[in-house]
This record gives structure tokens, sequence and C-alpha cells, in this order.
């Protein structure tokens, strides 16, 4: 059997055409490749994969799947040795690169999570062994099909005051509500479908906490996302609200559109269950293997990324404006570049004091959490730091691109919109426009909040650092002062 080409855009846009049921401003989208709610979103995320098969970037970006041969991306590779981490790491920039950041959801964050879990295998292997090979079956197809995984592992805010066992006939969350020989059929809601719309399938499990009790909560699978009785509601969409490249650059090619997903008596076949009722090992296949490392791992490559377009695009705003030589500016751009440099330096520094875990290559485990810790309140500073620098121009802009292909408008624009630095109106406009997607529009403020929460409350990546900091060796240079003297001796 030949072995395939590399996974490019058109196979990726062709696969979406299943069916799928979403949902959006009340109506039943159909197409999502050609909805206007959709559709460049989807482009971007299948430029990816063209990306990958152009033979400029097929080596850097993919490499040979061990079981079919197929190049396929890199996300998918386990790797060994800190060599084949930092290879992999390079091949994850080279992606974000091509959206700024943006995607916080692009193909490799969920290759990933699925990847690290899978390097502890023999974790679901003690458990339960055929959940185990359902599991590593599932990796394998993913893997050699290159596929675009999505997933949803937070329940819907209701009472936050009850666990999901108390709530009742109030209880919307995802659960197991029969099961026979051919598996399991659930019922519910969960959260938050980033890039779902865009994706080949969807990963079900549960980063929040269960009970001992919780068994019909306790379940992680991974399902098509044209399985029937699957229902996506999209948010609302920015991409459909952008007037046009111009004057939404970022939400007109980069709106993932999150969604909440409904399982309306969805049947998952016991070959796509990787753990069934039981809330530990929920726990465990995050936590007890390198999952949650690599996920997380992923975001901070992508933030690095999204750190250096913010503090370019402060630099370019003080340089339009004619600021950039004043010492207070230069104050607030170091600021930025600080911020933006200690985060790729913790990146590096997560692979520099990797380990291994068995045969693989495993990031630093605190080091990750302490930069996500820190990600979680540099965004939001250095989003303030841009309205800071650009004040009011972002504001006083023309309302649209038409207003530029005005003949009268766009001499007043032209006299108005001047740069210090010498560039064209057109050229200061695009980039106030840029600026304030970045920061004043929906598709910004979204932005904002994702990186604020999408690991957690602060409290929660907080309490990752805590658990993983080694204590005992600030306990031990304490001790080397305190060791030192005693009361009797003392002046």
């Amino acid at each position: 059997m030949p072995v395939p080409p590399i996974k490019n855009a058109a196979e990726h846009t062709e696969s979406l055409k299943d069916g799928r049921t979403v949902f959006i401003d009340g109506t039943l989208a159909g197409d999502v490749t050609e909805h206007h709610a959709f559709r460049n979103s989807i482009k971007m995320a299948a430029s990816l994969y063209d990306f990958q098969a152009d033979p400029a970037n097929a080596e850097a970006m993919t490499f040979a799947s061990p079981t079919s041969g197929r190049d396929v991306n890199r996300a998918w590779q386990m790797p060994e040795s800190y060599e084949e981490l930092v290879t992999r790491r390079k091949a994850l920039v080279l992606w974000a690169e091509q959206h700024g950041g943006f995607m916080g959801r692009s193909p490799d964050h969920l290759a990933s999570a699925v990847t690290g879990q899978l390097m502890g295998l023999e974790i679901f292997e003690a458990n339960d062994p055929a959940r185990a090979k359902a599991f590593w079956d599932y990796y394998v197809y993913a893997r050699d099909n290159d596929l675009f995984l999505t997933y949803v592992i937070i329940n819907p805010q209701v009472d936050r005051s009850k666990a999901a066992s108390e709530l009742g006939n109030d209880d919307p969350m995802m659960k197991i509500v029969d099961e026979d020989t051919e598996g399991v059929t659930v019922r519910g809601a969960k959260m938050l479908g980033t890039s779902s719309i865009m994706a080949n399938e969807v990963f079900v499990a549960h980063l929040q906490p269960l009970r001992p009790e919780e068994i019909d909560y306790a379940i992680s699978f991974a399902i098509p996302m044209a399985t029937k009785g699957l229902k996506v509601l999209s948010r609302k969409s920015y991409e459909a609200h952008a007037v046009s490249e111009f004057d939404n650059p970022l939400a007109y090619r980069y709106d993932e559109n999150d969604a909440l997903m409904y399982f309306d008596d969805v049947k998952v076949p016991w070959e796509r269950i990787f753990v069934h009722r039981d809330p530990d090992m929920c726990r465990r296949q995050f936590h007890d293997t390198p999952g949650h490392i690599y996920q997380n791992y992923q975001a901070q490559i992508r933030l690095t990324v999204k750190l250096k377009f913010l503090a370019g695009l402060a630099h370019a705003i003080c340089e339009i404006i004619g600021t950039i030589r004043m010492p207070s500016i230069a104050d607030s751009l170091g600021k930025m570049a600080a911020q933006a440099a200690a985060v790729e330096n913790m990146m590096w520094g997560m692979e520099a004091k990797g380990r291994k875990w068995g045969k693989y290559f495993v990031p630093d485990r605190h080091a990750v959490y302490a930069a996500q810790t820190l990600t979680q309140e540099y965004y939001p500073m250095m989003i303030n730091t841009l309205r800071e620098l650009s004040g009011g121009a972002p504001i006083m802009l023309p309302s649209s691109v038409e207003d530029l292909r005005n003949q009268e408008l766009a001499a007043i624009s032209e006299a108005v919109q001047v740069s210090s630095d010498g560039r064209l109106a057109t050229d200061r406009i695009k980039i106030m426009k840029l600026v304030w997607d970045a920061i004043g529009s929906e598709f910004g403020g979204r932005h904002t909040q994702y990186e604020m929460f999408y690991a957690g409350a602060q409290f929660v990546t907080r309490g990752h650092s805590f658990r993983t900091y080694d204590w005992g060796k600030s306990a031990e240079l304490v001790s080397t002062i305190t060791d030192r003297y005693e009361l009797d001796n003392g002046s």
C-alpha cells in the first residue's frame, strides 16, 4: 500500500464536510467550510497543513510515523532525548508564527496533550489493559491520519458551591446514562470546545476533580465531530462581524469559535473509551502522566510567539506616533521586552531542566507551571501597556476600508493620519486597526480572557506551582544559615 503524502489544506478542508451538527444564530450551519461565520478561520487552520506540506518546511515540520511511514506533524512525536524535544519545539514555533500565537487551540495543542498522556501508557495498563489498548490504538490512528483534535474537559458553570452529584435535576453535565456490549451512551454538556468547528474529532475527559462516588461522570473518550447526537453550539462569531480583513485583521482570520458541546444520547463504542467509571483515573490521565506537562508546554511555546507579537506591535506604535525616543516610553517597552524574553527563556529552561520519563524526554514540570503562573499576569499587563502607549490613536480611525476608497475621505485621512517615521497613511491605519483588534475589539477581549483562564483560574496554576516546587531545597538553604548558630553563642 502506498504511503499517503503529507496532509495538506485540501485534505483537511474536505474532511470537515462531514455533516456535523453545528448551530449558530439559531440555525444549523450546514457546510462549515463555506459558512460566513467560520470559513476564514477554517482556511487559516487548513493553511497550517499546507505550510507543513511545503517541501521547504516538511523536514522541520514532520517526522515519519513508525507504523504507517507517513510524514506527520511533529506534535505527535514522542521525544526520547533533549535534542528531539528541541527539534519538536522548533516545529511548533514555526506553526505559531503563522498565526502570531492567536490560535490557542491549533492542531498541535491536543496532539501534544494526547501524546503526553500516552507517554505514561503504563498508568493506563495498570488500571485497565483493555482501555489502555483502546487509547494506544486511537493515538496511532490520530497520529497516522494527522488529525486535528479539540477537547472538552470542563463542566458547564452552574452552581460551583455544589459537586456534580449534588445538583440533582439541575445537573446539565455530561454523564453515562446507559451501556451495553457495544459501548456507552452519554448525555449532557461539556465545554469549552475551542476550534471544534474546524477539528476532526473531540477528545472528552475530566480535568476538574471528581468525587469517588461520581462514577457516572468519570469517562474519557474520543469521537468524530459528525457523530450522531453530538450538537455544537457556537458562541457569537467575531469573524462573521468583521467588516474586512483590513478593519479586523485578527477576527477576520483567527477566530477559533469556542462552543458548548451537548451530547444528546451519544453512543460511544468501547474501542473509543479510555477511562470508564473511574474518577481517580480521570485525574491520573492528566497529572500522573506527562499529558498535562506537554499540553501546557505547547501553550507556553505558542505564548512566546504571541508575546513577541505584542512587543513588536507596541514598538511599531511608538515609531508611528514619534514617542520611541522618550525615556518613559523606553521604560515601558523595556518592561514588555523583559516580559516577552522571560517567557521565552523559561521555555528554554523547561527543556534544559527536562528529564527522562521511562524512555521519553519530558520538560520540567515546575518550570512549565511557573511560566503559566507568570503569563496569566503578563498577558493582561502587556495588553494594558499597549493601551497606554497607543492612547487615542487606534480609536480615531476611518470607520471602514470604504472610507479609503472614497476620494474625498481618503484625502482627509492622508492629511490626518501622519506617521513620524514617514510611512503612508494607509500603513499607519493598518497598524492601528491591528492594535485595536488585539486590545479593544470583542476578539481582543476574548483573547485577554482566554489567556487569563485557559489553564484555570490563577489559584489553580499557582497551586500547581506550589505542589511541584522543590521546597526541600529551599528548606535546606534556610537550615544552612540557622544551623550555624545557637542561643548560647549568639551576640
